[in-house]
């Protein structure tokens, strides 16, 4: 396992992270918990989940199966750098969701609890909350890092402008701030690559893409069209719309004799400003083919080719639009 430092951060961390969005839902516990198993003998350590996975209003099912993996002992809560998030709805009174510090405080006690532990390594907002002002949101952070509730603080779906606005927040009151972002980004969906990805640059942010296979598209869907989620109407659907350059892709793989999947995590994987991309797996099997893509390099030539194929935004803002 490569390991990379989280931003402007000390902590070290995986260059694959596991994402525990499945856990509950689409995976059984005790095979979720031979994953955890699994990803810890691969040396990865990030793991990320949210209060809300697990898709049962205030249950926070994915958080209870991994705190009860942790409660199993054998130095798992010391080996993992553990991440979850705050903002979504955990109940229907007004107060249990979003980031007001009153739902900020009861949120977290709400998961250190599902998660059997007494601090979370990276608490993220899952979304930006327009309505609540940046200083009382810092003052709930900040609370929660002298309880040592929390050790550092991240974003997930913020826009470019909105770090600059918690990072400006931040440094009036002398604290860290943000030091992460979650957002979507591979190969089909680019729009980062304009503003956010620079933003995370200059504020000294890891980058933490969700989704990096694009929901499957991007992992061998024409051999799998039949198969699993792939034969759901919604990818077919997204198939259809992009079978011309799928079709392309997937030739271009089997021309450099990789599997699409692993092509599209090594894509992530080459750009410096990745810090490590989510990996979803629903079974072990899934995890042990994802590690094959931190040996793939990609040449100049397959780069451009891929360019060609799923073109970006154009660049950085403003020459992407302008002179």
């Amino acid at each position: 396992m490569r390991y990379t430092k989280l931003g402007r951060t000390g902590l070290k961390v995986s260059s694959l992270c596991l994402g525990t969005m499945n856990f509950g839902p689409q995976t059984a516990e005790k095979d979720s918990c031979a994953i955890m198993d699994r990803a810890l003998d691969h040396g990865i350590n990030l793991f990320d989940t949210a209060n809300v996975y697990g898709w049962k209003k205030g249950e926070g099912v994915t958080e209870q199966i991994i705190g009860r993996w942790l409660a199993q002992g054998g130095g798992r809560r010391e080996k993992i750098v553990l991440a979850t998030k705050v903002y979504g709805s955990m109940g229907d009174w007004p107060n249990q969701g979003r980031l007001s510090a009153y739902h900020i405080r009861r949120a977290c006690e709400d998961s250190l609890t599902r998660l059997k532990t007494d601090h979370i390594d990276l608490y993220q907002m899952h979304h930006v909350d327009r309505d609540t002002p940046w200083d009382e949101i810092w003052q709930a952070m900040e609370q929660l890092v002298r309880e040592g509730k929390a050790i550092y603080t991240g974003s997930s779906n913020f826009a470019a402008w909105n770090i600059a606005q918690a990072q400006a927040a931040a440094q009036r009151r002398n604290f860290l701030g943000l030091v992460s972002e979650q957002s979507l980004y591979n190969l089909n969906a680019r729009m980062i690559e304009l503003e956010v990805i620079p933003a995370c640059r200059a504020y000294g942010l890891g980058l933490i893409p969700w989704s990096p296979l694009g929901g499957g598209l991007l992992g061998g869907v024409l051999k799998k069209a039949k198969q699993g989620r792939r034969s759901e109407k919604w990818m077919q659907e997204r198939l259809a719309k992009n079978r011309t350059k799928i079709e392309a892709y997937e030739k271009l793989c089997a021309k450099i004799k990789e599997a699409p999947a692993d092509v599209a995590l090594a894509w992530l994987l080459h750009n410096p400003a990745v810090t490590a991309p989510i990996i979803g797996p629903r079974t072990a099997a899934q995890l042990d083919g994802c590690l094959r893509a931190l040996e793939v390099k990609l040449s100049p030539d397959t780069l451009a080719k891929l360019d060609t194929l799923f073109p970006g935004p154009g660049g950085e803002a403003p020459e992407a639009y302008a002179w």
